[in-house]
């Protein structure tokens, strides 16, 4: 059986990319295809195991390295001159155009979504206002790109055979968006990399990519108002500027960190604390492997990997406010290490493989 992978692109080794790794594991004689592939050694090697990814013609555009989301307006058509009739079975991963590969009816399409694409659908207002593409020329120009991307992206659903999504989350968002079923497997978390700790030393930690709607600077902002309080900040990104002016002196900003240095701080950290929406949310797990307790907001995919009173402790609404009253709580209280890396373990590495394998080769018996 020939098996062709498309992502939708590969340029860094995130949550996403874990997802592919795990693919790989279970298939070794994958073939890839990806809009673009800027990937170093170190990471090829690790997602696709070195091997070569056919790229699309966005690969070759001036400016693509540094910034493909340029090219939006062509995502379409580059995902589509991918010749797939070669291949019995075709596995998309994901949050964008990878699931609107052309297959025919002699190939088994199944697809891991991990979001119908965000700024076309859910994001679209903050994908505006962030850009500042709310008036203007420009503005006009990007609604319109946008509304022809999700007029697209609608029609494009039916390609699938079959939908998996990365949480119950997600699941909605597909029924609500494509009026399709999922079913639901958790991504790969590789726990046996975040070794329990349960001695905690006394800060907490917020860590993700610095955009605006992980919340990062939300939760600088209410450190500010606990100065007896220390947090650091891993991570980087367009925030970092805004962050770092806003951020009190008992707030640390160690920007990208290498992973031994990340483990370290989440395993001594006395929490994690998480104000994005999201979709899953592999870092909270993370957190959790290490016996790290999540102060969370309560929605997305953090409500099915945290269990409030017990993990971490849940806060209603993205505020300030909401987050120094959820962090006063968190120390009234107690928790078990050992019960939290429990919890965690639930999202195994092993577990995905497991349970993709067989949903996978169930699909092609029945096909």
């Amino acid at each position: 059986m020939k098996i062709a992978l498309v992502h939708d692109w590969f340029y860094t080794n995130g949550g996403a990319e874990k997802v592919v790794h795990s693919i790989s594991n279970i298939w070794d004689d994958l073939d890839y295809y990806s809009l673009i592939d800027f990937l170093n050694k170190k990471d090829r090697e690790f997602i696709v195991k070195g091997k070569k990814v056919n790229t699309s013609f966005i690969q070759r555009l001036p400016t693509a390295k540094k910034n493909h989301r340029k090219f939006l307006q062509f995502f379409p058509k580059a995902i589509e001159s991918f010749n797939l009739n070669n291949y019995d079975l075709v596995i998309s991963s994901s949050s964008s155009i990878a699931k609107g590969v052309l297959t025919n009816q002699n190939q088994l399409h199944i697809c891991y979504c991990h979001s119908p694409m965000r700024y076309a659908w859910n994001l679209y207002h903050e994908y505006l206002e962030d850009k500042k593409l709310r008036t203007g020329l420009k503005g006009w120009y990007a609604k319109n790109v946008l509304f022809n991307l999700r007029t697209w992206d609608f029609i494009s659903n039916n390609r699938v055979d079959h939908f998996v999504a990365n949480s119950k989350y997600i699941a909605e968002r597909i029924k609500k968006i494509y009026n399709r079923e999922a079913t639901v497997i958790y991504p790969p978390v590789d726990i046996n990399s975040f070794q329990l700790e349960a001695n905690k030393e006394n800060y907490y930690v917020a860590a993700s990519r610095l955009v605006s709607y992980k919340k990062i600077l939300l939760i600088v902002e209410a450190f500010n108002k606990m100065p007896n309080k220390k947090l650091k900040v891993i991570g980087d990104g367009p925030e970092m500027s805004k962050i770092v002016n806003t951020a009190n002196n008992n707030i640390e900003i160690l920007g990208k960190t290498s992973q031994k240095v990340m483990l370290n701080v989440l395993q001594k950290a006395r929490a994690l604390v998480f104000a994005a929406d999201e979709d899953f949310g592999i870092l909270p797990v993370e957190a959790q492997s290490c016996g790290t307790p999540v102060i969370a907001f309560n929605k997305g995919g953090l409500r099915e990997t945290v269990i409030d009173n017990e993990t971490g402790v849940f806060f209603q609404k993205q505020s300030a406010p909401d987050i120094i009253e959820a962090v006063t709580k968190f120390e009234t209280m107690k928790f078990d290490p050992k019960i939290i890396r429990k919890n965690a373990e639930r999202f195994s590495k092993e577990r995905f493989e497991k349970e993709f394998k067989e949903f996978v080769q169930q699909k092609v018996k029945d096909f």
